[in-house]
């Protein structure tokens, strides 16, 4: 995973037929972005870390190689103005 993380300039790892998830693809597509996605299914949700099992939150979007965040934080960066200079300082925009 962190691999993938470093090698696109924004992933979206996304819940497979997740209404949120689309509506992040769907922003960053409308913005010029093409995001790599990582669509994960239901039952690849649990992690399971030092014995306790976890739920993963989705959508989970890494711009410039770190978590930027969720829904919540891409449309509040968006509604701000600042989601466009932070994909042009990670090149996932050029104009």
């Amino acid at each position: 995973m962190g691999k993938m993380v470093s090698e696109n300039a924004v992933i979206v790892f996304a819940r497979r037929g997740c209404c949120m998830s689309h509506v992040v693809k769907r922003l960053l597509l409308g913005l010029g972005v093409n995001p790599a996605v990582y669509e994960v299914d239901e039952e690849d949700e649990i992690n399971k870390g030092n014995g306790i099992d976890q739920k993963v939150q989705f959508p989970a979007v890494f711009i410039g190689g770190k978590l930027f965040g969720g829904l919540d934080r891409i449309m509040a960066t968006h509604i701000s103005g600042e989601l466009i200079p932070v994909l042009k300082e990670a090149k996932a925009l050029w104009l």
